[in-house]
């Protein structure tokens, strides 16, 4: 019986975002289905995927025809409660970092509880400081500073091959344990509420900015910075549903949505 049937697996989304060659879509795919991996999701491709990319996804195919195709990076993250930014450079923006192991052990570990994501970004250019603010982890593959350039279909067969590797050393560990000799390396995520999702955050973010601007504490126009570095913060935090509506209500409240004084005797 195949170990990956009903595992986390399923639940582990590739999203790229505005690939430019049909090919290197359908490579990630090949990459993808080598290691049991199935959801594919597409940010404003340049291409479709058409006969390059089924030609060189050699027998993937099908996860193309089940790729999501959105207008926003955001959309592709749905319901996500972790999502990792792959980059092929290091970036002045300080952001948790993991190497591909590590990204390989976290990602698993999330989707034991619900649907977690990779981000690859741009061939040329990776990913927008904007875009790596919708993730809680920046992945870098390290390579030879002479000869950096890494594909993205070679990329996404190495994050796949840790992803794959940590799910099996996972089962493994899930059946030793039984036995009293599991050495327990990714255990079951902690029950309780779940972090909010991508979009939950995106909501919050949202609001956060239009508090911040509306009572004076921010700029509109020169803001970014704070409002990356919130996003680091709260990110980093990982609230849960019930979090995330107390620290709405208290912008609501700081926003005057709220009666001054309501709890006053």
């Amino acid at each position: 019986m195949d170990r990956t049937a009903q595992s986390p697996l399923a639940r582990i989304r590739f999203v790229l975002v505005e690939t430019s060659l049909s090919g290197n879509i359908g490579a990630v795919a090949r990459a993808m289905k080598t290691m049991g991996l199935a959801r594919m999701e597409l940010v404003r491709p340049r291409r479709l995927p058409d006969a390059e990319a089924v030609a060189r996804a050699s027998g993937a195919d099908d996860l193309l025809a089940r790729a999501g195709v959105h207008q926003e990076l955001a959309q592709a993250l749905t319901g996500c409660r972790l999502v990792v930014g792959s980059s092929a450079r290091l970036r002045s923006v300080e952001w948790p970092q993991l190497d591909p192991a590590a990204c390989g052990q976290r990602l698993v570990h999330e989707a034991l509880q619900g649907d977690v994501a990779l981000v690859f970004g741009r061939e040329s250019s990776g990913l927008t400081n904007d875009e790596l603010g919708l993730c809680h982890y920046l992945a870098h593959i390290d390579s030879d500073a002479a000869f950096s350039s890494l594909n993205i279909g070679a990329a996404a067969q190495v994050f796949a091959y840790e992803i794959r590797r940590s799910w099996l050393n996972h089962a493994a560990d899930a059946v030793a344990a039984g036995t009293g000799t599991g050495t327990g390396a990714i255990t079951q995520a902690p029950t309780g509420e779940p972090p909010a999702t991508a979009d939950e955050m995106e909501g919050f973010y949202t609001h956060l900015r239009e508090t911040l601007v509306g009572i004076g504490f921010a700029d509109p126009d020169q803001s970014k910075r704070l409002l990356r570095r919130l996003r680091r913060l709260f990110n980093r935090a990982r609230p849960d549903h019930t979090e995330l509506n107390i620290l709405r209500g208290i912008l609501s409240a700081a926003q005057g949505r709220k009666a001054p004084g309501r709890f006053m005797r």
